[in-house]
């Protein structure tokens, strides 16, 4: 015979019972700490120097891929869904001048903000802040449309910035779907953003 308890929905036949000690943080005992460095993070998250980018680690390439023929050129021979790698910037270690090919998307994750300064295939420019501070109009996330040029630069403190880069289609060669930029023509093609162009990636308390 059924108990009364076993004909309830589970919540009332439940309602007395303790609940369960809320999971436990990985490592409660080791908080991030405020003097973390740049060569700490580096060696945790295994980042490598990077032609373009500061230090990086790809951290993730789609298993489905798109096809030979299934997207425009210059994706005609065929794309991972999707990319995503680690990247840290420092003084020393900026965004280098350059565009890709795919659609990209920022993201911030710790450290210092960072200004990155867009160029757009329409002849538009755009100067904009990743970093923590969303009330004061910064960041967390920035989409860079395909054949953005962009280059970055720390503010703030001048430590270091650890973001990640997402990617669609993914990103297979660097070498086929990065290019370096040249700042004295595009200087000419976006006057309005000469100055900076010339300036960039010195971090931007030492302009």
């Amino acid at each position: 015979m059924l108990t009364a308890a076993a004909t309830l929905a589970p919540d009332l036949a439940n309602a007395g019972a303790v609940e369960p000690e809320p999971t436990p943080l990985a490592n409660p005992a080791k908080p991030m700490p405020e003097n973390v460095t740049a060569d700490e993070i580096k060696t945790l998250l295994k980042l490598e120097p990077n032609a373009t980018c500061g230090f990086v680690r790809e951290t993730y390439k789609s298993d489905l891929s798109i096809a030979p023929g299934g997207l425009p050129a210059p994706f005609a021979d065929g794309r991972p869904l999707g990319s995503a790698l680690y990247f840290m910037v420092t003084p020393e270690a900026p965004v280098k001048l350059h565009r890709i090919k795919n659609e990209q998307l920022y993201h911030y994750y710790l450290g210092d903000p960072i200004e990155v300064l867009m160029l757009r295939e329409n002849g538009d420019s755009e100067l904009v802040v990743v970093g923590p501070n969303i009330v004061g109009g910064e960041l967390v996330q920035l989409f860079i449309p395909g054949n953005t040029f962009r280059t970055a630069r720390i503010t703030g403190k001048r430590r270091w910035f650890l973001g990640a880069s997402t990617e669609w289609p993914g990103v297979v060669q660097r070498d086929k779907d990065v290019e370096l930029g040249d700042v004295e023509q595009l200087a000419a093609k976006y006057p309005e953003a000469a100055a900076d162009l010339r300036t960039f990636p010195v971090p931007a308390k030492d302009k």
